[in-house]
């Protein structure tokens, strides 16, 4: 009697089993189907759908959607599919949708955020003016130009007084989901990153008292220097003239502190006008950096070259002279910058000029 009403039960149940089997594998072949990109979508060169998913949007509303526009079939399935496999957590941004992608591609890459990306790029000595001037010139991040620093740096979550210096200059790559102040909190953890690391392999003796001023330093060296090879020697002038109490005299300070009223040259006015930033006129370092410094500008303000020069010129090549005697240095002058005036941009360190 047992085996009898096993026997009717299995009957009984394997219509249903075959059912849900048959269902199974409707769900499979409808989840590998290809999309299709119909001609009615607005497609690029390549023949893909750049679809973007805004923030918040969830699966089912992703799927509905699709279905709609015809890319695919059947998104209840793809729903109950996610949430069987708990893969229902979707990203935003821009996807590329291929003709080879199919529902389960999709599915993949929503989860996974495999989004379209873009890449934009910050030169080693740039000002905090010329990185917002450059972001805003990207339609994502126009509304940045219409902020004050201060708003920025709060939108951005850096927690510092000035901006100058704390962002390091890079490639960035970012998506549309993301914001400018996304890109410049990460270049500044950037700066935060290696300017710790170089501290903690700088040399003895420096006359720095905190990081920071060596952020400072680094960001006179990085405007300072025209060719690669001489950061070091550049910051070993800089360094020794600290060490002796003697003023940097350099003219990247001098440039920064003038702001929008210089207009491509230094004249002996401003050169004699005091300013934070007149390293003609004050002792020691400026108030803030001036400018954003690479790796290589602040491993050289923290290990300086050795040596006896307190003084260099520009060539007008890109390369200086470097002097250690002030008479030396009034012969490179003549040689170099009176007779190719023109062809200088770098400046140098010069005499003192009298009060």
């Amino acid at each position: 009697m047992k085996s009898l009403v096993s026997k009717l039960l299995l009957l009984t149940a394997l219509p249903s089993v075959a059912l849900i089997v048959g269902i199974w594998l409707f769900v499979q072949h409808s989840l590998n189907q290809p999309v299709v990109l119909g001609e009615n979508l607005d497609l690029n060169t390549q023949g893909d759908l750049l679809w973007t998913i805004d923030r918040g949007s969830g699966l089912s509303q992703v799927s509905f959607e699709l279905d709609r526009l015809g890319v695919i079939e059947y998104p209840s399935f793809i729903n109950a599919y996610a949430a069987l496999l708990g893969s229902t957590t979707i990203q935003a941004g821009t996807y590329r949708i291929q003709p080879s992608d199919s529902a389960r591609s999709l599915l993949d890459k929503f989860n996974r955020g495999d989004v379209v990306r873009y890449k934009i790029t910050f030169p080693e000595g740039w000002s905090f003016k010329q990185w917002i001037a450059h972001m805003a010139k990207i339609a994502q991040f126009s509304e940045i130009k219409f902020k004050s620093s201060a708003d920025i740096l709060k939108l951005a979550n850096i927690q510092v007084n000035h901006p100058e210096g704390w962002l390091f200059p890079d490639t960035y790559s970012y998506s549309d989901a993301d914001s400018a102040y996304d890109i410049l909190y990460q270049a500044h953890l950037e700066m935060q990153q290696t300017l710790d690391r170089a501290w903690q392999k700088r040399c003895s003796n420096l006359p720095y008292q905190t990081p920071y001023e060596a952020l400072i330093m680094a960001s006179i060296i990085e405007k300072e220097t025209g060719l690669a090879v001489e950061r070091s020697a550049i910051a070993g002038v800089f360094v020794r003239r600290l060490q002796r109490g003697m003023r940097l005299q350099t003219d990247p300070t001098v440039i920064y502190g003038m702001g929008d009223s210089y207009k491509g040259n230094i004249r002996r006015r401003d050169l004699l006008q005091t300013t934070a930033y007149n390293t003609y006129r004050i002792d020691g370092l400026p108030p803030t950096p001036i400018a954003m410094p690479g790796a290589a500008a602040i491993d050289a303000a923290l290990n300086p070259e050795s040596g006896s020069s307190l003084y260099f010129v520009a060539r007008g090549d890109g390369s200086h002279h470097f002097s250690d005697t002030i008479d030396e240095h009034h012969q490179a002058v003549r040689k170099y910058q009176i007779n190719q005036r023109q062809k200088n941009y770098q400046s140098m360190p010069k005499p003192e000029l009298s009060p």
